[in-house]
């Protein structure tokens, strides 16, 4: 049920469907928006809350755009929606609604291959990279690659269609991988960066092309999963030093200024090499997934998710600045770590005063998959330490919780 206090009530579109929408649709509704949620799944569960939904696909920009002309929206998100980002802001361009940026720069940021070239062209730190439509002519410069490579569509995301390559025997085989996710079928092959401590990916905000909430993490990996790229945890506050966090803010201003962003929410993703430089990897005008606006809003207390609503009807946002965090925080990702039938999640007693937060989205008896993927999760912990040491300890060992699969 949405809220009943604003006449005449604007209307919000969300792209997709998935569990990450259910607390944008929950903010919107306090706003007392009218929430319509679009894509060609009629059972994904955001539906169910939504006030409305339409079978379009989030893809087919076109479409997505006569449905919005139709329905007379006041402003459209795509939120830890990777696909549907570029629909949404042609939408919003088209109709003259607020969005983070310009239809160009949404383009930019959502193609790999399009934003190395751009981080190039302006004197940022980019791993070597170039991207391609045909197998056969990445084959032909395979004998100029510094090993390992990296191969990935030039526009998915959730760590799907991603292959480290350690030597040309591989490649083929990584390609056709890459090329099975792309939506364009187009796929890059870039420099392995080899990080220094952990790679951050988090959500920021900037109002009027400024950046006013700058966060940074720690991403780990599950390295017995089917895939060993897809982030498995997340720590906040990171321990990445802080020369590197104040360079990459400055750079992420610069890339803000230089692609003429205004107001919104991103999912920024930034490493600093062994090398000794700080590398912009991935920036999206949309709310990442596996949570991360909500847990920021949980440890340090500005609501990304609401102020993601706001921005995106127009409304003023509230007032924010960098994170400062209460206490350490992490989130696990759960998953399986094989194909079966979901039996339970069990956590040993002591880490129980840990948990903030539990989230589960199967139940007994329901179909796993192995972790292949971000969209392979089946729910999250949140968990608040007091110490640094405590929430390492934790991070590091596994075995205080168990996903039981039949």
């Amino acid at each position: 049920m949405s809220a009943k206090g604003a006449h005449p009530m604007k209307k919000l579109l969300l792209l997709g469907g998935a569990q990450y929408l259910l607390p944008v649709i929950e903010e919107a509704h306090k706003l007392g928006l009218y929430v319509i949620t679009c894509d060609y799944l009629p059972d994904n569960i955001a539906h169910k809350h939504s006030d409305e939904y339409r079978n379009v696909s989030i893809i087919d920009k076109d479409a997505v755009l006569s449905t919005a002309r139709e329905l007379g929206i006041d402003g459209i998100m795509s939120f830890a929606c990777d696909p549907g980002v570029v629909t949404a802001a042609y939408v919003a361009e088209k109709l003259g609604l607020p969005f983070a940026g310009s239809y160009e720069a949404g383009a930019i940021l959502q193609n790999k291959g399009r934003f190395r070239r751009f981080l190039t062209e302006n004197g940022f730190n980019v791993p070597g990279a170039k991207s391609y439509t045909e197998p056969a002519d990445a084959l032909s410069d395979s004998a100029g690659f510094n090993w390992p490579m990296i191969v990935k569509p030039v526009d998915s995301a959730g760590s799907k269609g991603v292959t480290r390559v350690d030597s040309p025997g591989a490649l083929l085989t990584a390609i056709e991988h890459a090329k099975a996710f792309s939506i364009c079928g187009d796929f890059i092959i870039e420099e392995f960066i080899t990080q220094q401590g952990f790679s951050s990916d988090t959500d920021c905000f900037s109002v009027d092309g400024v950046l006013r909430y700058c966060s940074f993490d720690e991403q780990h990996f599950d390295a017995h999963a089917d895939n060993p790229y897809t982030p498995a945890a997340y720590a906040w506050p990171s321990t990445m030093p802080a020369w590197a966090q104040a360079e990459l803010r400055g750079e992420l201003q610069r890339l803000i200024t230089l692609l003429g962003l205004g107001t919104g929410l991103y999912n920024i993703e930034t490493r600093l090499g062994t090398n000794g430089k700080t590398y912009i990897m991935e920036v999206s005008p949309r709310g990442g997934g596996n949570r991360l606006s909500e847990v920021l809003s949980m440890a340090a207390e500005t609501n990304l998710v609401a102020n993601a609503v706001k921005s995106a009807v127009g409304l003023p946002v509230d007032e924010m600045r960098d994170p400062v965090y209460n206490g350490h925080w992490t989130e696990i990702i759960l998953h399986s770590g094989r194909d079966g039938i979901f039996r339970a999640l069990d956590i040993a007693p002591e880490l129980e005063s840990a948990v903030v937060q539990r989230d589960l989205w199967v139940k007994p008896g329901d179909a796993v998959e192995r972790f292949s993927g971000a969209n392979k999760a089946i729910g999250t912990l949140v968990m608040n330490f007091s110490t640094r040491e405590d929430a390492e300890k934790y991070m590091a060992d596994d075995s205080w919780y168990s996903v039981a699969v039949d």
